[in-house]
């Protein structure tokens, strides 16, 4: 039995009469005159008695006027509930990270998730960099990408996945022929780092600092191509994950160095404001981030 049966039963049962339901289901008499003939044809009995200026229903017709509104109740309640999660997977996400290296891994996750979720609008926030945690706080950005754990109760965060450092050195540098670096070796090079503030620098945090290490030299060059080429020009040495090297063409002359014995190794969080957790398209792109950099 089509819907517009139970609609047509309800107006009847609710107006009163067929003339005035014609206005309120925007037909006229005489077409819903014929759907209800039409129906009552193809039940075998009749769904109202016709009284002069007033229409009863017949005791199937109750039946069935109970069992359209439950029917018409259902789809109302569904329609809205499609409704919240349209509405819930549609916003933008501004995005930031502590460290500018970062973005390079992060362009080719934005571009899937245009594909996949074109309502979903991602901008990343240059300005954030640094001190994405106090920007989620100031609700000026979204999601932080970090690797440290912060502490907040604002805040709720997730691991996605951990990755490691190496340094890379050109092969003619002395460094070369050590297995592995410590943190005596940094003593005397030219580090070259994205941007500064040291504290921001994960091989100096994570590794040099807490043994009170400092390069003889530090530089802040933020394009990865020309710190390349100048490691590759034996001017100096760089730190990356080898995931944030993958853009690049490398030369053969560049050979990585695991730094500490075991290995320098970080966790990564993405980091969101906790009354933002329930927003579909921010599940969508943390669930997507966590398929793409877990691997």
């Amino acid at each position: 039995m089509e819907i517009k049966y139970f609609r047509l039963i309800k107006t009847i049962e609710e107006e009163g009469s067929i003339a005035n339901s014609a206005n309120k289901l925007f037909l006229t008499q005489s077409a819903l005159s014929h759907q209800l003939r039409e129906l009552e044809e193809r039940l075998g009995f009749k769904v109202f008695y016709r009284k002069r200026n007033k229409w009863q229903l017949t005791e199937e017709g109750t039946e069935l006027y109970k069992l359209g509104n439950s029917i018409l109740e259902s789809i109302e309640k569904g329609f809205q509930n499609i409704e919240q999660l349209r509405t819930g997977s549609v916003g933008t996400i501004k995005v930031s990270t502590e460290c500018y290296s970062f973005y390079h891994g992060l362009s080719s996750f934005i571009q899937k998730m245009g594909l996949l979720y074109p309502e979903i609008n991602v901008d990343l926030v240059l300005e954030a960099t640094h001190q994405p945690i106090s920007k989620i706080l100031s609700n000026e950005i979204d999601i932080a990408i970090v690797t440290q754990e912060p502490i907040n109760d604002i805040l709720s965060n997730v691991e996605v996945f951990e990755d490691e450092i190496f340094t890379i050195v050109h092969k003619e540098n002395p460094l070369s022929k050590k297995e592995f670096l410590d943190t005596n070796d940094f003593s005397e090079t030219h580090l070259i780092i994205h941007s500064f503030p040291l504290e921001t620098v994960s091989v100096y945090d994570l590794f040099l600092k807490p043994n009170k290490i400092t390069p003889l030299k530090i530089s802040a060059i933020p394009l990865t191509e020309v710190a390349l080429e100048m490691v590759d020009a034996n001017m100096g040495i760089m730190c990356m994950p080898l995931w944030a090297l993958k853009p690049f063409k490398l030369s053969d002359d560049l050979e990585f160095k695991r730094i500490g014995k075991n290995g320098l190794k970080r966790k990564h969080y993405l980091v969101f404001r906790k009354m933002d957790k329930d927003k579909n398209y921010i599940n969508d792109f943390i669930s997507n981030f966590e398929e793409d950099f877990s691997k």
